[in-house]
């Protein structure tokens, strides 16, 4: 399932490849953000096009919009949006952090109030998870408490020990799959205090297993991330976990983001990324484009000095929209509004995450990261 095939001498940075239903993919990668199926003004040819390896949707707001039965009316969320690679689902554990003023938790679930419609999903680590497996995700995440950034130890421990509850109840879940069951992986929680991720870690790890890399889980999650904290208190936890997480096992470090931050993350081990970065910013006309090696710097298209720029975003760059619109071209549709701005930026930021992943895993190869 998971194989390091090259280790750095310099950093914990590891190469390996992941195999899953739907394809096998060298890590570390990036999974492009289709919280409901889509990934935002795209279509699946495109995605191809920019090599797009994997994607990920969300539990939470598949199951609001279409649900279950149409999706397997189409055999699957593959079926459905026409996709024939991976698909890893979050477990709807983030709406936790991001709707937590139209839901109620406790140990059983926690109930979401859908905004458009006033209607009420329940969900439970084991609805949450037999979701996932029924619409066909090649990667479930379990349902886990993401709390927002704070302070208050008290509170972060809550979510850690409901954390630990729902890992165990998917975990009781999952072993009556058996063969032919998709990866499977719980998050580790504990804010910013290192005793409280340590705590989450091995409590997750010795479900069946231990902390030296012996268990039955696929793969682990680090979240609680992103969540309001500089990432300069994400990379501390990262650093302090970074020797504690099972070697053996692919890391997933959630909603991280910036290329500098991932740059960084790699070399404290981690394998999968995902973030709405690339995607949100092409949106709001900030463009990355590289300059050497893995330097890059943001293009803000929207300036009056790309307006007489027909220049391409970057040269080096295979993407559709570096190799027929100029800077100009761009700025005009930004400025104007147009739809089409959305799509060739998107196209854009997107291929630049993939070539970035690439351009990491080979300066790993070369022993420089």
């Amino acid at each position: 399932m998971f194989k390091i095939v090259k280790k750095s001498k310099i950093s914990k940075a590891r190469v390996g490849k992941l195999k899953m239903k739907h394809g096998e993919i060298e890590t570390p990668f990036f999974m492009s953000i289709a919280t409901r199926g889509a990934v935002k003004s795209l279509t699946i040819d495109e995605l191809k096009q920019i090599d797009v390896p994997i994607i990920l949707s969300n539990t939470y707001h598949l199951m609001v919009r279409p649900g279950l039965e149409k999706i397997k009316k189409f055999k699957g969320v593959h079926g459905l949006i026409g996709w024939n690679g991976p698909i890893l689902t979050d477990s709807g554990g983030y709406q936790i952090f991001s709707l937590s003023k139209l839901l109620k938790i406790n140990d059983k679930g926690v109930e979401f109030c859908i905004p458009e419609s006033g209607n009420k999903i329940f969900l439970t680590p084991e609805k949450a998870l037999e979701f996932q497996k029924q619409i066909g995700s090649d990667i479930c995440m379990v349902l886990d408490e993401c709390p927002e950034y704070t302070k208050n130890k008290k509170r972060v421990e809550q979510a850690v020990n409901r954390t630990t509850l729902w890992a165990e109840r998917s975990f009781n879940l999952m072993k009556k799959w058996g063969k032919g069951k998709p990866l499977i992986f719980p998050i580790v929680q504990g804010g910013v205090f290192n005793n409280l991720r340590e705590k989450s870690l091995n409590q997750l790890m010795g479900i069946e297993g231990d902390t030296k890399g012996k268990t039955r889980w696929d793969g682990i999650a680090i979240g609680g991330v992103s969540v309001g904290e500089p990432f300069s208190e994400a990379l501390k936890i990262l650093k302090f976990l970074s020797d504690k997480l099972p070697e053996n096992k692919p890391h997933y470090l959630m909603g991280v983001g910036y290329p500098e931050q991932i740059i960084q993350s790699v070399k404290q081990g981690i394998d999968m990324f995902d973030c709405v970065i690339p995607t949100r910013h092409a949106r709001h006309g900030d463009l990355f484009a590289f300059k050497n090696g893995l330097k890059y710097e943001t293009i803000q298209i929207g300036k009056a000095k790309y307006s007489t720029d027909f220049t391409p975003l970057d040269k080096k760059c295979s993407c559709n929209t570096c190799k027929n619109y100029s800077k100009a071209y761009l700025h005009h549709l930004y400025k104007s509004g147009e739809f089409l701005y959305q799509r060739l930026a998107t196209i854009h930021n997107l291929k630049f995450y993939i070539d970035l992943m690439a351009k990491i895993k080979e300066e790993i190869k070369k022993g420089k990261i």
